[in-house]
């Protein structure tokens, strides 16, 4: 009984959060596209499948999807790692986590570390002198990057009616810079809810549910600040940031062809809050962005993977009048084998662009820590 009035209470509060967001995002005003390294995405599994995780996640990279899924890493603790350039190596992207399942394997928690990073910009603030001669040797480098800490706790729990319902939520820690010019720390929290029937899944994730803030320091010297003066560019000062609370739903179904071929389907519908996106559905507060995913499995041992999401309408570079527009998309598409306890992953995406596209390769490694057996005691 209280299993189920955990579940229950779980679920009220994502359904009381998704009633809440446009009295919300009326009477807030929220940083458009704050924090949107957060949504790159996490595996290549889950690139491959154009982001839609939502509903059928299952391992340790529901930290970053889905914290209820995270419920289903059982008996063993997990390591994920993914690696991933963006313009030809310029923008870095990084993914770790590290889930453990507790000893009664109904509650899971894990540890998930992300960055993106811009290295070796080069700082040309000093680079024209009073005299209006340039002096290259004043050019130095500096990085951009962006981190998030991820906390996430999971429990498992029974539905009345059979089907498995996992709930949870992550605590995330943020962190931003800019060089020694600029920094920022943020803190939020994600809610989760998960349902697993007989062939299909549902999931529901609510990001940011209390709304993340980003508190920006700066640290300019006088020497800067009387170069912004003298360019005429604003000297900033603390600032505080809001993310807007959004909402993903998804579902998945598995059709099984034979003993060793299935096919999952997933189909997810992102929810944004804070103002008018380039979007399928795009209004004021309420956007909505899908997401379509395929995953085509041989015994669970090697995947075929395609996906599409990211549409947006621009402006159609063949026409001279400026004025035609036409829908663009990211596709996606990977592959990813499994051997014992260690599965490879790849993913190959472009940015959302037809016409000038952006390729990235995405690799990313799962492995479970089985622990070594002792003589005489099987191994777990």
């Amino acid at each position: 009984m209280q299993k189920r009035m955990r579940g229950k209470t779980c679920l009220y509060s994502i359904l009381f959060v998704a009633g809440s967001l446009l009295q919300l995002s009326a009477s807030a005003q929220f940083t458009q596209y704050s924090n949107e390294f957060l949504n790159i995405g996490a595996g290549a599994r889950g690139m491959a499948m154009g982001n839609a995780q939502v509903a059928s996640v299952s391992d340790g990279t529901a930290g970053y999807w889905n914290p209820a899924a995270l419920a289903n890493v059982r008996d063993l603790p997990q390591v994920s790692l993914m690696h991933a350039e963006y313009f030809a190596g310029v923008g870095k992207y990084d993914f770790g986590n590290l889930v453990l399942p507790l000893k009664d394997n109904k509650r899971t928690i894990g540890i998930t570390l992300l960055r993106f990073a811009v290295d070796d910009i080069p700082n040309t603030i000093f680079l024209i002198q009073p005299d209006g001669s340039v002096n290259f040797s004043n050019i130095t480098t500096f990085s951009s990057a962006d981190y998030a800490l991820i906390f996430t706790l999971a429990q498992q729990s029974k539905l009345r009616s059979g089907e498995q319902f996992n709930f949870g939520g992550n605590a995330k820690i943020i962190y931003q810079s800019a060089g020694d010019f600029a920094h920022a720390w943020g803190f939020g929290f994600d809610a989760a809810i998960q349902v697993i029937g007989n062939r299909w899944k549902l999931g529901v994730v609510g990001k940011d549910v209390t709304t993340t803030f980003n508190a920006w320091s700066f640290s300019l010297d006088q020497a800067v600040q009387e170069v912004f003066y003298q360019t005429e560019n604003l000297i900033p000062g603390k600032t505080l940031e809001l993310t807007a609370p959004q909402l993903i739903f998804g579902g998945s179904y598995s059709f099984r062809f034979d003993k060793r071929v299935s096919l999952l389907v997933e189909a997810d519908v992102d929810a944004t809050f804070d103002g008018r996106r380039n979007t399928v559905v795009s209004g004021n507060p309420v956007s909505l962005d899908p997401r379509l995913g395929l995953e085509l499995s041989f015994k669970d041992v090697f995947f075929v993977r395609a996906g599409i999401n990211n549409f947006q309408q621009v402006l159609d570079d063949r026409d001279t009048t400026n004025t035609r527009k036409i829908w663009i998309y990211q596709p996606g598409i990977g592959a990813g084998f499994k051997v014992g306890d260690v599965q490879i992953d790849y993913a190959f995406t472009n940015l959302a662009n037809q016409s000038y596209p952006l390729y990235t390769n995405v690799f990313s490694l799962r492995v479970d820590l089985r622990q070594k057996a002792k003589k005489g005691v099987p191994a777990r």
